[in-house]
């Protein structure tokens, strides 16, 4: 048995560590280029204890998933900053944001030759500046994964920027920046987490530490999503879900992910829909299809054992099959108020170009079998 496990530096992790920052942003630099959100409400206080710190700080807003152009802009606006470190504190785009700002700092040529499938996948030849990863939403795990997802207008899609040397230097999770996420936001953002535990699980890629992270986030949401989603204020809640993202970002960034995200990049590319709602809306159905097609090619595939217990752990009953686990899987979505893939404004027509941009995402090689057209055409039928 080899495998590997590499993650951000430091990882901090409880209620009330963002008072920790300061200190220790302290210690990597003097001047930081702050990415945040559209406000700075999330940011505010932190910002005010830098500055008592005799830390100096620019701030840059980002309002939506990152694109070539926002980096390119974020990029410039840093190095006029004369920033010697970058700070993420936000969602999945904005830690994303960051972190591509952060790497392109130090490395040279275009962003386009380090981006996967439309571009070169160049390595990074230097250490990106120094970078904290601070999450005010559970979901994504950005803060201790190697890639930076950046959509592509021109060919429609959202592709990785990608190295082990994009792992932050300091992740800090502080649920309490979670409890103000509306219940829509909160059920995007959690099924997210609930992919990335689920399908680093069942990948080839999986080894016995992702097991056991993926094994606990699993857990984890089954006892607290639904009741953050309806209770925001449930600090336990908010915690575990906070820490079920955390382990998403782990497992994922030291296994792989698979056929939901498969997807859901491509169609993110596509349409104007939250990458978790598109997540959540196939994870039912790309996990059925999984199911059949391995019962069907592959019998002996230790996936079809591992979706079992997924199911065990998900419903809490020791003789739950995996067909039972994709039917607590739609109960959940029909729980959350999960719409269809229709409601994002994409159409029928739209399918055979999908599915093509699918067949062709990197996420796609974690699948723990190979989806033909026919049942990837299937998955997006169901889930329209």
């Amino acid at each position: 048995m080899r495998f590997e496990f590499a993650t951000a530096t430091n990882i901090i992790f409880g209620p009330g560590t963002l008072a920790e920052i300061p200190a220790l942003a302290a210690e990597m630099g003097r001047r930081f280029f702050v990415v945040t959100g559209s406000t700075d409400n999330r940011a505010a206080p932190l910002l005010e204890q830098m500055k008592k710190q005799g830390i100096k700080w620019s701030i840059f807003h980002t309002m939506k998933e990152p694109t070539i152009d926002t980096v390119l802009v974020a990029v410039e606006t840093a190095r006029q900053s004369g920033c010697d470190g970058v700070m993420g504190i936000g969602g999945g785009s904005v830690l994303d944001t960051g972190k591509a700002v952060a790497a392109l700092l130090t490395n040279p040529g275009e962003l386009r030759n380090y981006l996967e499938v439309v571009g070169d996948a160049r390595p990074l030849a230097r250490k990106p500046a120094p970078y904290i990863a601070i999450p005010t939403t559970a979901g994504t795990g950005a803060e201790v994964t190697r890639n930076a997802v950046i959509g592509v207008p021109d060919h429609g899609v959202k592709v990785s920027m990608r190295s082990p040397l994009m792992l932050p230097d300091l992740a800090v999770v502080d649920p309490e920046l979670t409890t103000t996420m509306p219940p829509t936001v909160t059920a995007a953002t959690g099924m997210d987490a609930l992919t990335q535990l689920v399908e680093p699980y069942v990948s080839g890629q999986a080894n016995p530490m992702t097991d056991g992270i993926c094994r606990e986030g699993l857990l984890r949401v089954a006892c607290s999503l639904k009741r953050a989603y309806t209770t925001g204020g449930h600090m336990q809640a908010r915690e575990d879900m906070a820490l079920a993202a955390l382990f998403g970002g782990l497992a994922l960034a030291n296994a792989k992910v698979g056929a939901v995200h498969g997807i859901a990049g491509p169609m993110g590319g596509m349409v104007s829909a939250p990458h978790g709602m598109i997540c959540a809306r196939l994870l039912p159905f790309v996990t059925d299809a999984n199911i059949r097609a391995l019962k069907s090619r592959a019998p002996d595939s230790p996936a079809l054992i591992r979706y079992a217990e997924i199911a065990q752990i998900l419903t809490g009953s020791v003789s739950a099959t995996a067909e039972d686990g994709v039917r607590w899987l739609h109960d959940l979505c029909a729980a959350l108020n999960i719409p269809p893939l229709s409601q994002w404004g994409l159409s029928e027509s739209d399918f055979p170009v999908l599915v093509a941009k699918s067949c062709k995402a990197s996420s796609m090689k974690g699948n723990p079998i190979g989806l033909t057209e026919t049942e990837l055409t299937d998955i997006l039928q169901k889930a329209y």
